[in-house]
């Protein structure tokens, strides 16, 4: 059922928070942060917000990939192997995701997303600059591409933030380039969840394609001062969205333990 009856207003809200949302997600992600609540804010069922919002990150992951790759920051070809192995892994997390609970990652996410803060956070020079390369690009497709592909087919948040961490550890990227790169994987692993999602009739197209206008707006503001302004700016901004992440993710699978925690204590 498409949502067709939402007043106009909605629709401007949600492309707001789609061109907020893509700004974010193009310099250090978590836009999904903005873009999920907003949708079930609107009172759309669940599944359909999940499937609705991979839509409109298309569009977000396509207009910073295409801006990288014109401005000769991304070679694609030299990703190919990455990026169809990106692909493979979330097709193949979108069909294993029906079969196995999601459960285990809603518990190990928070702690994940919030080590990565801390990381970029306690080693300032990280990324500063090119380093030695650690993995090939086959080794690094099947094992970076695919395993965090995988991870975006089955659940999902801080896919960006986890590809510009593998580029900077494993392929001795500066954090600008590795935030690039990044982006065009992304692209590969929402192509790849989304068709299923299509496939199972979910997607609220019009709420989808209005919010995909908006992530592309966002995501080429965002993509500008990625180059710009470079490690200045992405680092910064990758430690507080890893640490909101972390704080919104913990609140959301665990808020009755934590409510349970400031009563026994306050």
């Amino acid at each position: 059922m498409e949502w067709s009856f939402f007043g106009s207003e909605i629709y401007v809200f949600l492309f707001v928070v789609a061109i907020v949302a893509g700004f974010i997600d193009s310099i250090a992600g978590g836009g999904g942060l903005l873009t999920i609540p907003a949708l079930l804010s609107a009172g759309i069922p669940p599944v359909q917000v999940l499937a609705t919002n991979k839509l409109q990150a298309v569009g977000g992951s396509f207009s910073a990939s295409v801006y990288f790759i014109r401005r000769g920051v991304v070679d694609w070809r030299s990703q190919r192997f990455a990026i169809a192995m990106t692909l493979i892994g979330a097709i193949l997390g979108a069909l294993m995701v029906q079969f196995l609970s999601p459960d285990f990652l809603r518990y190990l996410l928070p702690v994940l997303v919030m080590i990565i803060g801390l990381y970029f956070l306690l080693v300032p020079n990280i990324g500063a600059e090119d380093r030695k390369q650690r993995l090939g690009p086959l080794a690094f497709g099947c094992l970076a591409g695919c395993g965090i592909g995988f991870y975006d087919g089955v659940f999902g948040p801080g896919v960006g933030s986890f590809f510009a961490l593998s580029y900077v550890m494993l392929c001795g990227y500066n954090l600008a380039k590795a935030t690039a790169h990044a982006k065009v994987l992304n692209f590969s692993s929402n192509i790849g969840a989304l068709g299923f999602f299509i496939l199972g009739g979910q997607v609220l197209w019009l709420v989808g394609f209005v919010m995909l206008i908006g992530q592309i707006i966002g995501a080429r503001l965002g993509a500008g001062l990625v180059l710009s302004k470079g490690q200045k700016l992405i680092r910064p901004m990758l430690v507080t969205i890893s640490f909101l992440m972390s704080i919104k993710l913990l609140y959301e699978h665990h808020g009755e333990t934590i409510h349970s925690w400031l009563a026994f204590y306050f």
